[in-house]
């Protein structure tokens, strides 16, 4: 694997042409012995500005860049941040089919380590959804950037350097992923009717024709991640993956393991069975109701059952948690304008939460509350997935006017469809690409690939790590329904549950398991992680792959 400083390769390309032409006026005008002057000096300054760069790359680090890396690629600024990258920063499209615009093209924002970028490892960031891009966990979680709102509406966000990233200790790709998902699209609309194992055989090719772009990534410990419906993203990739890697098909891929955040997994552990555990486990429902539900319902835990018994006392627990953030029930629920002024509050904001004070995050993040996912109390089942459009357009809720519940996703939305930043990052204008939504209706989505519990299980006994990961506060996936399918699971325990610490502080808890599996949950988190606790998901997230003990 070769390195270059970009600099010192230009110094050199400046030197060797002054070399050579000094060579040709000895040839023309045979001044020998002036020349053989000229070309000591020459040479003398080559040493010293190769030393000096040396030198220099030493210190400034984060400006090595990927000499194979393609140039056009290359992003070299961002409207309204206006300080050096902190490292070398990628994107573009990669169509994976070879059919042009009518094929599927893949859009990636490549992020290169800060630390060691020829060494640190390569993680693949998938948001869930299905249908949300991955810009999500770019803008809001753990991309460089912290984004701060405009003042002024219709102004573009600014940008500031995030002292919690990923791509502190790892080269991380953010990939918008089906093709009609983020900025990814295809001129052939039917491209966009898709489902788990398809997304999985295409982000797997993605992976082939990414990795020929950047070889000298190759060798790089490479992991998969991703949230939430990336529960199903992640193992449906990585068993793509391993069998590439059986099969030796080129090139072959450094894969190491994967990890996933409050991601669904198997309807038997998702859905209303983990619900109705954790909103009694965190006061939201009385002992009464929640007796009331295990009596009459017996496990069949569906909202519209027939046990009319069992549909009240799940209408009760319904009632009970209607106006809770689904995302963080610690925090409140944004609501659009409408929404606002049908409640006579002239703020889209709680009071509450109007009077918080500074945060390590903008406050326009922060207020945001994170949005679309696996939908709330769905588990995963087989056959066509809704989007959140579709289901509210379905429930013709008045209280929600087709907005995901708790949703503010207005920064990002105005940064990825300004064109100023789509031609700053390479990605195509709306008249191609379309405008960019954290999550789109686009797609005719099919849950085909079943529970992922066997897939976890292949993979960690062919010695894959695992960490699988919960905001401990998250009533979309909560996480007494990742910790039954972990412990179902059936490995024996080897680091008994106990505390994780950030910041010399209890962050969360943990429970490991052989062959290299980690259950572990984030303290005060949401749905994602990232977004609540940064410092927490960094120090996790760094010491997991440095192989570490959390």
């Amino acid at each position: 694997m070769r390195i270059i400083h970009t600099h010192t390769h230009h110094i050199y390309i400046y030197l060797r042409f002054r070399v050579l032409y000094i060579y040709y006026l000895s040839r023309t005008h045979g001044a020998r012995d002036e020349v053989r002057g000229r070309m000591r000096m020459a040479n003398h300054n080559l040493l010293l500005c190769f030393a000096t760069f040396l030198s220099l790359c030493m210190i400034f680090g984060p400006w090595i860049s990927i000499e194979a890396a393609p140039l056009a690629s290359l992003v070299t600024q961002l409207p309204n941040f206006n300080a050096i990258f902190p490292s070398k920063h990628y994107s573009g499209y990669i169509n994976i089919d070879g059919n042009g615009e009518n094929g599927k093209n893949l859009f990636y924002y490549f992020v290169s380590s800060e630390r060691n970028p020829e060494k640190d490892p390569v993680v693949l960031w998938l948001n869930g959804g299905p249908g949300c891009s991955s810009f999500d966990g770019f803008v809001y979680e753990h991309g460089p950037f912290n984004f701060e709102a405009a003042k002024t509406k219709g102004n573009l966000p600014t940008l500031h350097i995030n002292p919690y990233s990923w791509s502190k200790v790892s080269n991380i790709i953010y990939l918008d992923s089906p093709a009609g998902v983020g900025l990814s699209y295809s001129k052939n609309t039917s491209n966009y009717d898709t489902g788990d194992l398809q997304t999985a055989s295409d982000t797997h090719a993605f992976l082939f024709k990414w990795f020929e772009q950047f070889p000298e990534l190759l060798d790089n410990p490479f992991y998969i991640a991703g949230e939430s419906y990336a529960g199903v993203y992640v193992p449906t990739l990585a068993h793509e993956v391993v069998k590439g890697i059986k099969s030796g098909i080129k090139p072959v891929i450094n894969f190491k393991g994967y990890l996933i955040g409050n991601g669904v997994a198997d309807g038997r552990f998702d859905g209303d069975k983990a619900l109705i555990s954790f909103v009694h486990g965190m006061g939201l429902i009385s002992d009464n109701i929640y007796e009331d539900v295990q009596a009459f319902c017996k496990g069949q835990l569906e909202i519209n059952s027939n046990d009319e018994k069992c549909s009240d006392s799940l209408q009760k627990v319904a009632k009970a948690i209607a106006e809770l953030n689904v995302y963080n029930i610690l925090e409140p629920c944004y609501h659009y304008p409408a929404e606002a002024a049908a409640k006579g509050n002239a703020s889209n904001l709680p009071l509450s939460f109007q009077r918080l004070g500074a945060t390590e995050r903008p406050l326009a993040v922060r207020k945001r509350m994170f949005g679309r996912a696996w939908p709330f109390r769905a588990p995963v089942k087989e056959g066509l997935v809704p989007s959140w459009p579709q289901i509210l357009a379905q429930s013709n809720s008045a209280s929600h006017h087709n907005h995901v519940p708790c949703v503010n996703d207005e920064v990002a939305t105005a940064w990825l469809n300004n064109a100023q930043v789509r031609k700053s990052i390479h990605a195509e204008q709306e008249s191609v690409a379309g405008p960019w939504e954290i999550c789109t209706d686009r797609l005719r989505y099919l849950h085909n690939a079943g529970s992922m519990i066997p897939y976890h299980r292949n993979l960690t006994k062919l010695g894959y790590r695992a960490l699988i990961y919960s905001g401990d506060h998250d009533m979309c996936v909560p996480f007494t329904g990742t910790e039954a399918w972990t412990r179902y699971m059936g490995y024996k325990i080897v680091d008994e549950w106990r505390p994780w610490f950030s910041n010399q502080q209890v962050a969360g808890y943990l429970q490991g398991y052989d062959h290299n599996l980690i259950f572990l949950t984030v303290k005060g988190a949401g749905h994602t992680v990232p977004e609540y606790k940064p410092r927490e998901a960094l120090d996790f997230f760094s010491r997991w792959l440095e192989g570490q003990n959390i």
